[in-house]
């Protein structure tokens, strides 16, 4: 980690340089730093009668995936995957998804979402935070059941002051634990600025056994500041239950 902190830090020594690192709490009294971050695209396909029929490819491309039948589409699916190098989404998966069977479906654009894991600066476990938690939740075979969906804030949440920012954030946050801590719902948190063909700022998977608590959990959450006050766009929602996943 020393040599990770060392290497993350060292744009940072010539001030005109960016620092583009992620990071978390101290650490043995070193803060954590990391270069590294998962990257995750969900793309949202129609015209499958059978998903049964996508499951040997999937599993035979050793993509990291979880295949969801789309709860609004009845030959509707989703497919989400994820890489710390997002060169894979244009290269393996790119070429994957242009052959049969993925090739024979009706890819749905304004349901695809892609976002990047990032840290709060707060984590005490910078690694599994970026790297390992989006992964435990996602293939975790007790949440069946999620919603994915982007969403855009409006542009006076970034004039509030850092601790306005921070009191906001922390209600949001608090509700949230408060579910998973029932193991009611969990959550997948992706930024993706500049990444969204719609200008969207972060992207959401809420993840749960049954699909009630989602529905809950987002109706719970238009009562905080954030929502309420400085939210400016959501959706569109994609509500799918998982029907495979790699591991």
């Amino acid at each position: 980690m020393q040599d990770t902190h060392s290497s993350a830090h060292a744009a940072h020594k010539n001030s005109e340089l960016p620092d583009v690192a992620e990071y978390g709490a101290p650490k043995e009294g070193v803060r954590q730093a990391l270069d590294k971050r998962l990257f995750m695209q969900l793309l949202v396909f129609t015209g499958c009668s059978d998903a049964q029929t996508l499951v040997k490819s999937i599993d035979d491309s050793r993509l990291e995936a979880v295949l969801y039948l789309d709860a609004s589409d009845p030959k509707g699916v989703g497919l989400l995957l994820m890489s710390e190098d997002p060169a894979l989404f244009t290269n393996d998966a790119r070429k994957f998804l242009n052959i049969a069977p993925f090739s024979a479906l009706t890819l749905r654009p304004e349901f695809t979402m892609l976002g990047r894991s990032y840290s709060g600066g707060f984590e005490q476990d910078l690694q599994d935070w970026l790297l390992q938690k989006p992964r435990r939740n996602v293939f975790n075979q007790a949440l069946g059941w999620v919603v994915w969906y982007p969403l855009r804030r409006k542009p006076e949440f970034e004039t509030l002051s850092k601790e306005e920012q921070r009191v906001i954030l922390m209600e949001h946050a608090k509700l949230g634990m408060s579910y998973g801590a029932a193991e009611l719902a969990h959550d997948v948190r992706l930024a993706c600025h500049g990444l969204d063909a719609r200008d969207n700022e972060f992207v959401i998977g809420v993840l749960a056994k049954d699909l009630h608590p989602i529905s809950r959990l987002i109706q719970d959450m238009r009562k905080t500041q954030q929502t309420s006050k400085y939210i400016q766009s959501m959706g569109p929602f994609f509500v799918g239950q998982a029907f495979h996943r790699t591991r």
